[in-house]
């Protein structure tokens, strides 16, 4: 059985992640940074693609103590299993990723992943290898749901996330409405990718809740089968 995915982001007003040139932007605040914590905390798994990692060297660790001790007493790790998917394995060694907090790491790479670099990457993750040029999602989460992980968090960024919905893998979406304007043409958004061109294959959703955090508003939906 694959696991539960859940898309978490965050964007301005007019739709946008980053701006143009891909610069982590303080959207949310307080509010929501706790409330992320807490669906991180509860998830088994945390994905991001290697253009979020390049951009922003998230760690992707639960950051209060209280969500971390009780992953504990639960016996599990104090923070979820965290996933680079990187078909060409440019994950920086030194990348926070890999070096802060506790847990297990799985960087994912295609077969274009030069062998010298998946070495070198082994020696702080494990590394999987499926597709070749670009990462299967589909197998991504079936080696995940072998091995007992039921409910994996999304961060980003826009092609990732793209290639989750494109596929029909993505069960709720959490959007994070900040009270900014970015703009730019080229600025991304939520799901980037190639895009549905034909009305009939859009994702639609069914909105479960709205609430008002911090000065923007949260939106979660379900996605529609």
């Amino acid at each position: 059985m694959r696991p539960r995915v859940i898309v978490n982001v965050a964007m301005s007003a007019d739709g946008k992640i980053s701006t143009i040139q891909r610069r982590q932007v303080r959207i949310s605040g307080k509010e929501d940074f706790l409330r992320v914590d807490r669906l991180k905390a509860a998830s088994d798994a945390v994905i991001v693609g290697i253009g979020t990692v390049l951009a922003d060297n998230p760690s992707l660790t639960v950051k209060d103590p209280i969500l971390r001790e009780q992953r504990i007493a639960s016996g599990r790790d104090p923070n979820p299993v965290r996933i680079v998917i990187d078909s060409g394995g440019r994950t920086p060694l030194n990348a926070d990723i890999l070096h802060k907090g506790e847990g297990k790491r799985v960087i994912v790479v295609s077969s274009k992943a030069p062998e010298e670099r998946i070495r070198a990457l082994e020696q702080y993750a494990m590394v999987i290898k499926t597709g070749e040029d670009r990462v299967d999602p589909g197998q991504i989460l079936e080696n995940l749901g072998a091995v007992g992980i039921r409910q994996v968090m999304i961060e980003g960024g826009g092609n990732i996330i793209w290639s989750f919905f494109s596929a029909g893998l993505v069960d709720e979406l959490y959007s994070y409405i900040g009270n900014i304007i970015i703009g730019g043409q080229d600025a991304p958004t939520l799901a980037e990718g190639t895009g549905f061109t034909e009305e009939n294959s859009f994702v639609r959703l069914s909105l479960k809740n709205t609430e008002r955090l911090d000065q923007g508003v949260l939106l979660h939906w379900d996605v529609v089968r």
